[in-house]
């Protein structure tokens, strides 16, 4: 087995394998991915059934694939299944394929303003695609342009891009959120893959979200003023371009069926801050709701968290009277979830209510260049996130997210003069959080230690190993490892 720390919550799997478009390297590559699946104590079935987690599928490398042979969309009706399971397309590129395609790429994004003749020579795009792809590029470079075109070629969002030959000489492992960590060949190539894998495929979505009866009040909410507090905040961390731009999947791409799949949008980042009369989270919807910029939010882009559902599989809510009332962010779970080992602390003034220590919280596909130890805490997670990662909307980033914060020292002890704190979710981005000031609104500690540059926010984000190490200038700067 692998050397590397890994999850204790990994689950034995079931999964299918489906060839499509082959190729000898992709032969080779499929039979010995389903030898370790196998080795490794995995169950590898003839044809997918109702107990499949996974589908293990080919693609073309820059050729578009009919939706109607894709699996993401085809697997429940041509199988007869009751759900899709996580369906992961294998993609072979070339060197002579894949380094003609990165510089180009990188070229294009070279303009300030996209021109959609840089992108016309990637077939199966629909034709606004130019504008997303470089928008994605702007921020995670043409390996991720290149990824949202495979996966639009591709219909799906789970990608192996193995690069080589006649042998792998590497494999780059893509996802929703557009993550692209990077397994070279060595002798543990193969099992790497089915952990990174097995990994993705153990985690439980928490989305199933419970909603309650009794309804707050619009008479009690025009009284509060954190739902104004959270607009404000939006339009600040917009001005400082902190979001990332919402991703839509008809942009990118025609897909009839979409909406049967996979959602057909999704907008990156949410934000919540604790509103103590309703002893509750005010969080952002889900962008896969409907779309929400998530620097003009309104009032109704706001969901009510009052707790976790008892088996964990989603947040517990309580609708706001006169109000769209869609579903929180998926974030939601970790969001309400991470104040339940910290402490609470007693606010002054007549109500002197109970609260969580972390009054704000904030996530982005952002990363952190460097920050100033003297105002800020950097949290690490557990050593296996870093090597086998997880992604939103699921149990395992729930974990991690709590148990990261539940060793901050500035949290852990509330008189401690640092007020923020982060972690690095690798392939995915930031978490911040701040503590109350009596002086300031919610997220102003946040974007205003951005303004002094105690928090250096920057597009790059570590795809795997990393950590912070003094400098010059008395700030911590990022570090990446080696595998």
């Amino acid at each position: 087995m692998a050397s590397k720390p890994m999850h204790d919550w990994l689950r034995t799997l079931s999964l299918a394998y489906v060839p499509g478009p082959m190729t000898p390297l992709l032969e080779h590559v499929s039979e010995r991915l389903l030898e370790h699946f196998r080795l490794m104590g995995h169950r590898v079935q003839a044809l997918p059934d109702a107990n499949s987690d996974l589908i293990i599928t080919t693609a073309p490398f820059g050729e578009p694939l009919d939706w109607r042979q894709a699996l993401l969309f085809a697997a429940r009706r041509r199988f007869k299944l009751p759900k899709t399971p996580m369906v992961l397309s294998l993609i072979h590129a070339r060197p002579d394929q894949l380094y003609p395609a990165l510089a180009h790429l990188e070229r294009a994004l070279t303009r300030p303003v996209p021109d959609p003749l840089d992108y016309a020579c990637f077939p199966g795009l629909a034709p606004q695609a130019y504008d997303t792809l470089h928008h994605q590029g702007k921020r995670g470079g043409p390996l991720l342009a290149l990824e949202r075109i495979l996966q639009a070629q591709a219909k799906s969002i789970r990608i192996l891009l193995v690069v080589g030959e006649d042998h792998p000489l590497y494999a780059y492992h893509f996802d929703l959120v557009g993550a692209h960590p990077r397994t070279d060949a060595a002798p543990s190539f193969y099992e790497e893959i089915v952990l990174r894998l097995v990994t993705a495929a153990s985690a439980r979505e928490l989305t199933d979200h419970s909603v309650l009866d009794e309804v707050i009040p619009r008479a009690l909410w025009e009284k509060l003023s954190t739902p104004k507090a959270m607009c404000r905040a939006g339009a600040e961390f917009g001005q400082r371009h902190f979001f990332t731009e919402m991703v839509r999947i008809e942009r990118l791409v025609s897909v009839p069926a979409v909406g049967g799949a996979v959602a057909s949008q999704y907008s990156e980042g949410c934000f919540a801050t604790w509103e103590p009369a309703l002893n509750a989270l005010l969080t952002t919807i889900t962008g896969s709701a409907r779309p929400v910029d998530k620097a003009h939010i309104s009032q109704d882009d706001l969901a009510v968290v009052v707790g976790v559902r008892p088996d964990g599989r989603g947040a517990i809510v309580r609708p706001v009277e006169g109000h769209r009332n869609d579903p929180p962010s998926s974030e939601a779970v970790e969001m309400f979830q991470m104040d339940g080992p910290l402490p609470k602390i007693r606010l002054p003034g007549a109500n002197n209510a109970e609260v969580p220590v972390i009054r704000s919280k904030l996530h982005s596909h952002r990363g952190i260049a460097a920050y100033d130890p003297t105002k800020v805490e950097f949290v690490p997670l557990d050593p296996p996130y870093y090597h086998y990662l997880v992604s939103c909307a699921t149990d395992a980033q729930a974990r991690a997210v709590t148990s990261a914060f539940a060793r901050a020292h500035a949290l852990q002890n509330p008189d401690d003069s640092r007020q923020v704190v982060f972690t690095i979710l690798p392939g995915h981005g930031v978490v911040l959080v701040e503590k109350w000031h009596p002086d300031k609104v919610p997220f102003q500690t946040i974007w205003e230690y951005m303004d002094a540059g105690y928090l250096e926010v920057s597009n790059h984000i570590p795809q795997g190993p990393m950590h912070y190490a003094p400098g010059r200038d008395g700030h911590w700067s990022v570090r990446e490892s080696t595998e």
